[in-house]
């Protein structure tokens, strides 16, 4: 059956995850509380009347997801666990975790953690005995393999990060696989003991409260066990995430140290797991240098059938061109391959160029931010937002000598890294750091060109055309769980509806920076476009007049 033209009579009440809007936490640049320069879990307690304090205040977010903040020796911040059940002093303490999670939940926050389960650091005490023979209780929790007969790597497989995905281990005589840093050894998920203990992780932090997990890498964790070369790359072909064209990843397909069919049955153990807690939800992130089609197509595999993933997203909106056509294909091809699931949206992340400095958008940046988020929240699907996009948090431009990424550091200057999306949070612009802390020196510099203080005393920002948006989200159901069906794409316009047996929502959005007139298919007899847009619509005998990167929602 096609989602787009069903429009079932579906209930409020069912997965919360669902009606939810998420927004992503990098704790290390949110607030310090303590003045050392980090971000930590006090920090975020204090500040989480931002998003939202319980009695209509703050933004109105319904989730949390967190960064990694689990122990580590921060070699990629927090992606290298060395313990999966502890609070890394950089952040805090579990008891600073468990009030956390109490202060969220009093405020109807849901606390999503970034588990990463494909690799841990290689500090970690499973990976210690492991490399120290090859006849310990843990030699085959990780992913070994013997020399080449010239003593070189296994095969041709290349890290995320840089150079060989294979470091050589003198103490077993071996190579082990890593897909990103040498310091970010892979799992072995083919041993059952390997998937129990993390089954184990995954039950601690559900006893503590939290609500699901986002899946770091979540198509990484099965590899070919022949360990074949990948092939080539063609030419003329390139990879899909953003700004990855220097990455010597990228002149190959990554067909066997990645995207393996034996990764789905991986994925339907952990299922089984999550299912064991109270309605936790996974969001999976599905990172493909393939072609668009077979990444939405990865993604959407992942969720089908209700025993895998409860939401997966692409990095298809993460790249640098956008206009109504790309938009289109995405949403269109992704309600096709999804047939039962339920879609994830993202428009940034801790991985990639800020929105607002990242789309290729003509003039008018703010107002293409502003209409992009409009769009995220109106799609079928959960929404995730990315810390600072409600103020419009541009990409500092990083210098070599403020380079913290590796990834920045390893391919310096063709890719600077990631830094320029992680800067702190601009809390206030009359206060040291812009508010961040109390004046110590930040882990990145806090230059943020707007900050909080200034985008809540502006009417027309972003800040509270977001704001506005969310309430009307929450007010209308057809915005939260109804279907999706697309009216038509006229020019550089794009017409959607959402849809529930009551209820019938039209959205417009204008991509370009013309005016454009649309005859409207209905009558529209409520305008629900934020008052905070500066980019109005009116409506006269049935036609939409939608200016450069309007936005337009209304109910029929």
């Amino acid at each position: 059956m096609n989602p787009k033209n069903n429009y079932p009579n579906v209930l409020l009440n069912e997965d919360w995850w669902k009606s939810a809007v998420f927004y992503q936490i990098y704790p290390r640049s949110f607030y310090d509380s303590n003045n050392d320069g980090i971000g930590d879990l006090q920090g975020v307690t204090k500040k989480l009347d931002h998003l939202n304090d319980g009695n209509g205040g703050g933004l109105g977010i319904d989730a949390i997801w967190f960064s990694p903040f689990f122990t580590s020796p921060q070699a990629d911040f927090g992606y290298d666990v060395s313990d999966y059940c502890n609070i890394d002093e950089d952040y805090g303490t579990l008891e600073d975790f468990d009030n956390l999670v109490a202060e969220a939940h009093k405020r109807n926050i849901k606390v999503v953690l970034d588990l990463v389960l494909n690799h841990t650091s290689d500090q970690h005490e499973w990976f210690k005995e492991s490399r120290s023979d090859s006849t310990n209780p843990k030699a085959d929790w990780y992913v070994w393999a013997d020399p080449k007969p010239d003593g070189s790597q296994p095969n041709n497989w290349l890290a995320v990060f840089g150079g060989a995905a294979w470091t050589y281990e003198p103490q077993r005589e071996q190579y082990y696989l890593h897909n990103f840093l040498a310091e970010q050894p892979d799992l072995n998920w083919y041993n059952p003991e390997v998937r129990e203990a993390l089954a184990d992780v995954v039950r601690f932090w559900m006893k503590r409260g939290v609500d699901g997990f986002r899946l770091d890498t979540a198509n990484y964790y099965a590899h070919d066990q022949e360990l074949r070369d990948n092939p080539k790359r063609p030419p003329n072909s390139r990879p899909l995430e953003d700004g990855q064209e220097a990455n010597p990843l990228s002149s190959y397909i990554t067909k066997y140290s990645k995207d393996r069919p034996e990764n789905i049955e991986f994925i339907h153990y952990l299922r089984t797991i999550f299912d064991e807690g109270n309605s936790i939800v996974s969001v999976g992130e599905i990172g493909s240098s393939e072609g668009l089609d077979e990444t939405l197509k990865l993604g959407a595999d992942y969720v089908k059938h209700g025993d895998g993933l409860h939401m997966a997203y692409t990095f298809a909106m993460l790249n640098k061109e956008m206009n109504a056509e790309y938009f289109d294909h995405v949403v269109r091809f992704t309600e096709d391959m999804i047939e039962d699931g339920w879609p994830c949206w993202s428009l940034s992340n801790h991985d990639c160029t800020r929105m607002m400095s990242r789309y290729n958008c003509f003039y008018e940046r703010e107002g293409f931010q502003q209409m992009m988020l409009l769009l995220l929240l109106s799609l079928r699907g959960t929404p995730i937002i990315y810390y600072g996009e409600e103020i419009d948090m541009e990409e500092y431009p990083i210098s070599k000598e403020e380079v913290k990424d590796p990834q920045g550091i390893r391919f310096w200057p063709e890719i600077k890294g990631r830094d320029g999306c992680r800067l702190p949070f601009p809390w206030d612009s009359k206060a040291s750091n812009q508010g961040f802390n109390k004046g110590a020196k930040p882990w990145l510099p806090a230059k943020n060109t707007v900050t909080l203080d200034k985008a809540v005393a502006d009417p027309n920002s972003t800040f509270h055309v977001l704001k506005e948006m969310l309430t009307i989200r929450k007010n209308y159901p057809a915005l939260q769980i109804g279907n999706f069906r697309e009216i038509l794409i006229e020019g550089k316009c794009f017409v959607f509806e959402r849809k529930t047996v009551n209820q019938t929502i039209l959205i417009a959005a204008n991509f370009s920076v013309e005016e454009h007139h649309l005859k409207l298919p209905v009558k529209v007899d409520q305008d629900l476009t934020p008052k905070a847009l500066k980019r109005s619509c009116t409506i006269n005998n049935q036609q939409l007049v939608l200016p450069g990167s309007g936005y337009f929602v209304g109910k029929l």
